[in-house]
């Protein structure tokens, strides 16, 4: 719910923030008015509110204008339609990875082609999945549903009820925005339960309890939501009743980010939890037993999760019990039942060192499979837990066998309560990637190495391209790694148009990733391209992201252009030949590396960004980002956020590398606003850019595989003429 990507990873508020309030009434009083004095115009600090009314006829038509200036401009080129066609065909090719998960004795996939651009829900068997072309069986069709109510629906998933999961609880949403509807749907027939439960356009929480209950957080009316726009409400709602007398178990403040529930349906361990989480980086989780509400005892900034019999406990900061200090971005493990007796006997399955971190776990029925990063580099591990507390053996530990040096490595559960089979993706920047499978052996050291099951066609020619890892030293000292896909045996004499691409931010980790768009067009052509691990990021664990938190944020832009000076050191590239590219938060990182730092770069996409650091708080989603950026309204804390708010930064008279914005009409998670008004302000300047905003596809950017073609190929279209 609350990534920005992610990143990768969120209703305006549409006025004057700066407005003053009402003065309450008082009595008159006569006096003389003196004769008055020439008066100086008000200065408007922020002329271009109107733009942050989404809506609005003023705004969409200011939005149509810079499209079709935008459009004119980079579609006519010859290259245009071809490349748009080919980005299109990657997107809707049959041949992609159709991925699964397993519910009952099916797998279900949601898939999006040229014949279903808004996509099918599907699901096979898994003899019928291992097969090259498996027969599916089509449970919900997302176009003709959307045909037939006249919605533009896009798809956000469905909740089963376990084990029978033939009723789910489906989320569609309106031209891809994160509000989403609730609808009850019966598999077997493949219709909608008629009087089932459903919510209405929120962004909602919801999880099945049993057949006739359900968890839901939701819009209940006014005071209701957080001021982040999300569920403040832990209610238990019955089959029948009405939505809003449904039973409110809990609630949190309306400062808060979020309040969340979930049910764990695991047979002999059922449990409800309720997640409250004050800010982005907080919580306090409580387990609801006999009616009452249990609060796990662990830091507030630690992640806690349990299955089956154990808890796990992910840190982000040092923490001491007992006489014993674990180590910020630590894995622990207890039994749930010892740990709520009081014990505090933890094992530990995973500490960091300075190059290496934590990237995931996940459970399996006698296993837990650990995924850590060695120098942005994936390593597996396979632990198996003691058969009896105390055991001065502790948890055995195994490599997962068959897996490469380079490139990242995903590993999923199959069926965690019932086996220990496992999903297993590799990837890297120029290999297709491939879905394998493998089960843990009783013997773990006996494990199969993984048996590939899908991979992904070549969608662009990879000959001769070679990944290469470097080093940049950051202004501070700090060595900040990147990656970069070239010709092996580049010739380093500057000439080569580069595209550095980068995040930094709410401990999201770039690794090494096959994208068949971003080779065909860019790397196929003969362009290089670079991802920096800058600080922000979760690339070596919970001290590189709080290294460039609120008042330290320079220090992921300092990162940024360390990676971009040292390319032109090596003579790779110069300035002239130096794109940039980032999203979300990186949209942020982009502002500010143009503003800050004009002379390094030629061309610069900023995508959904956000750029308005003064008001960010109060649109949308943005009140639960306070935690990595800081409050604007506190005065000591703006002193810092304007200092990297590009929007207050961006001047006349200076000479800015030529930016693309590009955003959604419908992302309701960071506001339109802030590139619309960044691109006004700019153009009042005298500054020249281009400005896209696509009308549909929430914080993507697209609703459907044609919309993104079209953004990405406006994209490399424009940093191919820039930079060539």
């Amino acid at each position: 719910m609350l990534a920005l990507l992610l990143p990768l990873l969120l209703p305006a508020l549409v006025g004057d923030a700066h407005a003053k309030p009402a003065k309450k009434a008082e009595a008159p009083v006569a006096v003389v008015a003196p004769a008055p004095e020439p008066v100086a115009a008000p200065v408007v600090e922020d002329p271009y509110l109107w733009l942050e009314d989404v809506g609005a006829d003023t705004s969409l038509d200011w939005v149509r204008a810079r499209n079709a200036t935008s459009e004119g401009e980079l579609t006519a080129g010859p290259g245009f339609a071809a490349l748009e066609a080919r980005l299109l065909a990657n997107m809707d090719s049959d041949a992609k990875i159709p991925y699964v998960s397993k519910m009952g004795k099916y797998y279900y996939n949601y898939w999006k082609d040229a014949k279903n651009k808004r996509g099918v829900w599907r699901r096979t068997t898994w003899e019928e999945f291992k097969k090259p072309n498996p027969a599916w069986e089509v449970v919900l069709d997302v176009d003709a549903l959307g045909a037939a109510e006249k919605e533009s629906w896009v798809w956000a998933g469905a909740n089963c009820l376990a084990p029978a999961y033939d009723r789910c609880l489906l989320s569609l949403s309106r031209g891809g925005s994160d509000a989403d509807v609730i609808r009850e749907f019966d598999v077997p027939s493949k219709s909608f339960v008629s009087g089932g439960f459903t919510v209405p356009e929120a962004k909602t929480e919801v999880s099945w309890i049993d057949l006739d209950t359900l968890w839901v957080g939701t819009d209940f009316g006014p005071g209701t939501m957080t001021t982040s726009g999300y569920a403040r409400e832990a209610h238990r709602w019955k089959r029948g009743t009405p939505l809003a007398s449904s039973e409110k178990v809990y609630a949190g403040e309306e400062g808060d980010v979020a309040v969340s529930t979930s049910h764990d349906a695991t047979k002999g361990f059922e449990r409800d939890w309720i997640n409250r989480a004050p800010t982005f980086y907080t919580s306090q989780l409580f387990l609801v037993r006999d009616g009452a509400l249990v609060r796990i005892d662990k830091p507030d900034d630690a992640n806690v999760s349990a299955f089956r019999e154990w808890m796990y406990v992910e840190l982000r900061s040092d923490w001491t019990v007992g006489t014993r200090t674990w180590k910020s971005g630590s894995l622990l493990a207890i039994r749930l039942e010892d740990f709520l007796a009081g014990g505090r006997a933890f094992d530990l399955l995973f500490e960091p060192t300075a190059r290496t971190s934590l990237s995931g776990f996940a459970p399996t029925r006698h296993h837990v499979v650990v995924s850590t990063l060695d120098n942005v580099r994936s390593r597996i591990e396979v632990l198996t837990p003691p058969r009896k507390a105390g055991d001065p053996k502790g948890w055995a530990r195994t490599a997962l066998p068959g897996l490469p040096a380079l490139g990242t490595v995903g590993v999923s559960a199959v069926d965690p309560e019932f086996n220990d089979e496992l999903f297993v993706t590799v990837t890297d920047y120029v290999t297709p990637t491939t879905l394998s499978w493998t089960t843990i052996a009783k013997a773990p050291g006996k494990t199969p190495a993984p048996t590939p099951v899908k991979q992904l066609p070549t969608f662009y020619d990879a000959t001769g391209l070679e990944i290469t890892q470097h080093e940049a030293t950051s202004k501070d000292g700090t060595k900040v790694p990147y990656f970069q896909v070239s010709r092996a045996g580049l010739a380093l004499d500057g000439t080569h148009p580069t595209l550095l691409y980068g995040y930094g931010g709410f401990e999201v980790s770039l690794t090494p990733g096959y994208s068949g768009n971003v080779g065909a067009a860019w790397l196929e052509p003969g362009g290089v391209y670079v991802v920096a691990n800058i600080r922000g990021g979760g690339e070596f664990g919970p001290a590189w992201h709080q290294a460039a938190l609120k008042a330290n944020r320079n220090k992921a832009y300092e990162d940024f252009a360390a990676v971009a000076e040292d390319l032109v050191t090596r003579k790779v590239t110069t300035k002239d030949h130096l794109g940039i590219q980032g999203g979300s938060n990186g949209g942020l990182l982009m502002g500010n590396m143009f503003t800050q730092y004009p002379d390094l770069f030629e061309a610069v996409v900023c995508q959904v960004p956000l750029l308005d650091m003064k008001r960010y708080s109060q649109l949308l989603a943005g009140a639960s980002w306070i935690g990595e950026y800081g409050d604007p309204a506190k005065p000591e804390e703006w002193e810092y956020l304007q200092k990297y708010s590009p929007y207050q930064n961006v001047k006349s008279g200076v000479t800015y590398p030529r930016v693309l914005f590009t955003t959604s009409t419908r992302d309701d998670r960071v506001h339109p606003g802030h590139a619309r008004k960044m691109a006004a302000r700019m153009l009042e300047q005298g500054h020249d850019l281009l400005y896209y905003e696509n009308m549909e596809g929430g914080h993507g950017g697209a609703a459907d595989s044609k919309q993104a073609a079209h953004m990405w190929a406006l994209a490399y279209t424009f940093l191919w003429n820039e930079l060539k």
